[in-house]
């Protein structure tokens, strides 16, 4: 350029502003232009700070704005506006607040950068209000401006607030465009508000893949996955917008509670024809619904698959595999977890109770070395697991030490304690902490009243057991199949077996397989006093519930000998040996070298499986009997 003037090097400097990538190279340009003997002005200064915003530099916005200050251009509505937006951008809300209140003239884009920068910084709730001061204050609010406020009502889900502002666009008269419609959309969808969601995607001409998303989310919300399938098959048949990541992970979120063969499997299907297959986001829905349908063995084939796995992602794996009962690899994966990711409160929190599932007390206590180690150690839901594990694996003492840390325990912790007494047949413990429950103004829930009542079963406090069975109905809850459980085993055990009987009488005929415990549980009470009566009654009903189980059988077996049922015993000792040849084999663990091993009888699939039975072979060789031992001592 033969001839450069002011102009030109704003127009440069406004270009160089625009990305984060090149937004240093304006400032270059400033110190050029000063050079050359140019003086900045209030177009300059605006670029300059939008400079400074893309970058995120708070230091450099801060030293232009003292160089604004000293070069009288701070009175300019254009660079207040850019000051607003730089330290929205950059996160400093209290600058952003007085570069607002120093301003006479607030036009709209002064508002919505002050508005947006609340917004931005998880001030949400402030950002609603600042936009009814905005319209307090008599500036005009634009498409942009009903957007921000309808999705920041969608994210409070405040669907008084989000109508209230729809009624305003709709009295304004302004033109509706497409962000603003989808910003409707998602409000309504978001307060579940499905029919007026509907109403406003009808009314799109030509709705995108934002409209549809919202509409999914919006029926998914509510709970019918059949209708979210049935919206997901018309966006494939009346749209050219293809599905993305997010898409899918709502479909597949909504279908979980359907036929996984119908829906989860074809839809898994499409994932991969739609190349989300290693999709981090879409994955771990994926690997959630298949440990929600105990497929283990595809959700374990697509971890493998998985090349970048996010905190979400492990957390899934963790929490599918302990919801499975596999503890060893909920471990297993939260120490590789350990290894790639920062862990968070809720990864400590399923680790923790793999650990009390297995009652794997050494990796508990490494755990919660490391809920301390990262400050986790006051979070309630660590805390109410590790009060939890302790108690599980019979550490009531440090179960207590943990409760004791927490300030203001919640009754999840609470329960935790009671629990492990009521479990170890500690009554006058789990009636300390009762007390405790009371006193704090906590309100006793089911698992605190079946804690209670397992600590009575225990201790064969029948009187206490009714006692608290009476009052737990009077606090309006509803006895489950557990709590039954209790009290007939109290009951039995004591030899009211009458009672017993009328109190599953009672119980709804529905129910029939909880049913069947309760028979079983007092069929064994009724075997041990040889009560014939009773017993014979309770063998009866057994046998017409039909579901074959064999300790059941085995009961009924002892029932039959008792009553001298020869032919009866025959029988039924047949279908038990029919029964117990089909059964899973029964597994058995051991902490060794920080790991967990699991193994069954006869188990030959560890790797170092012939080295263990060479040295089972040396150990019984060295073996000595107690016979020859004694022998050898009186020779």
């Amino acid at each position: 350029m033969p001839q450069k003037t002011i102009v030109s090097y704003n127009a440069l400097i406004a270009a160089y502003s625009r990305n984060s990538e090149n937004a240093y190279t304006a400032f270059k340009l400033l110190a050029r232009l000063n050079v050359e003997g140019f003086v900045p002005n209030g177009s300059s200064f605006t670029s300059l700070v939008q400079a400074a915003s893309s970058c995120g530099d708070l230091v450099l916005g801060s030293a232009l704005h003292a160089q604004i200050v000293k070069c009288e251009f701070v009175s300019d509505t254009l660079v207040q506006t850019s000051l607003l937006g730089m330290y929205s951008d950059c996160g400093d809300l209290e600058s952003a607040k007085k570069v607002f209140g120093c301003m006479v003239c607030k036009d709209a884009t002064a508002w919505n950068s002050i508005i947006v920068g609340h917004m931005k910084n998880e001030n949400v709730m402030e950002g609603v209000c600042l936009y009814g001061e905005m319209v307090k204050a008599g500036a005009l609010p634009t498409q942009f401006t009903y957007s921000m406020v309808l999705n920041a009502c969608s994210k409070l889900q405040h669907c008084d607030i989000g109508q209230l502002t729809h009624a305003q666009v709709i009295v304004s008269g302004i033109p509706t465009d497409l962000p603003m419609q989808n910003a409707l959309l998602n409000m309504y969808s978001s307060c579940g508000d499905t029919q007026m969601a509907a109403r406003v995607f009808k009314d799109i001409g030509n709705p995108d893949l934002v409209s549809w998303n919202s509409m999914l989310a919006g029926i998914s919300g509510k709970g019918d996955g059949e209708k979210t399938m049935e919206m997901f098959k018309h966006l494939g048949r009346v749209s050219l917008a293809k599905p993305d990541d997010y898409t899918f992970t709502i479909i597949l979120s909504a279908t979980r509670g359907l036929s996984f063969h119908s829906y989860g499997k074809p839809l898994h299907g499409q994932v991969i024809k739609a190349g989300f297959d290693i999709n981090v986001f879409v994955g771990s829905t994926l690997v959630s619904m298949y440990f929600d349908n105990e497929d283990s063995e595809s959700a374990q084939k697509l971890i493998n698959l998985m090349p970048v796995k996010d905190i979400v992602f492990w957390t899934e794996m963790i929490t599918g595999y302990a919801r499975m009962g596999d503890g060893e690899n909920a471990i297993k994966c939260f120490y590789e977890m350990s290894q790639e990711h920062k862990l968070d409160s809720f990864a400590l929190s399923i680790a923790l109770s793999a650990c009390a599932d297995l009652a794997a007390q050494n990796q508990g206590e490494m755990i919660h070395s490391q809920a301390v180690k990262l400050g986790y150690e006051s979070v309630m839901t660590v805390c109410g697991s590790l009060v939890d594990m302790y108690a599980k694996v019979g550490d009531l003492k440090s179960a207590e030490l943990v409760l004791e840390q927490i300030r203001t325990p919640d009754l999840k912790c609470w329960n935790s304690i009671l629990g492990g007494y009521g479990h170890h047949g500690k009554a006058e413990e789990a009636f300390r902490i009762m007390e405790e429950i009371v006193k704090r103004g906590l309100i006793p829930d089911e698992v605190t009243y079946l804690s209670m009542l397992a600590a009575c079963n225990h201790c064969g406090l029948v009187d206490k057991g009714k006692l608290l069975w009476s009052s737990m109905k009077q606090n309006g809850l509803i006895p489950g199949a557990k709590h039954y459980s209790c009290l007939i085993n109290l009951l039995s055990r004591a030899g009211l077996l009458e009672e017993a009987e009328a109190m599953i009488m009672d119980l709804d005929s529905n129910h029939a397989q909880s049913n069947l415990e309760l028979w079983r549980t007092l069929l064994s009470s009724c075997v041990d006093r040889r009560n014939i009566n009773v017993g014979s009654r309770v063998a009866d009903r057994i046998m017409d519930i039909g579901e074959e189980d064999s300790a059941a059988y085995v009961l009924v077996t002892s029932l039959y000998a008792l009553m001298g049922r020869r032919d009866d015993v025959a029988n039924m000792r047949r279908k038990i040996r029919e029964l117990v040849g089909e059964k899973d084999p029964g597994l058995s663990w051991i902490e060794l070298l920080n790991g967990t091993h699991v193994f069954s009888s006869r188990d030959q699939t560890h790797p170092q499986v012939d080295d263990m039975q060479v040295e089972l072979m040396l150990l019984q060789k060295n073996l000595v009997r107690p016979e020859e031992d004694s022998v050898r001592s009186y020779a």
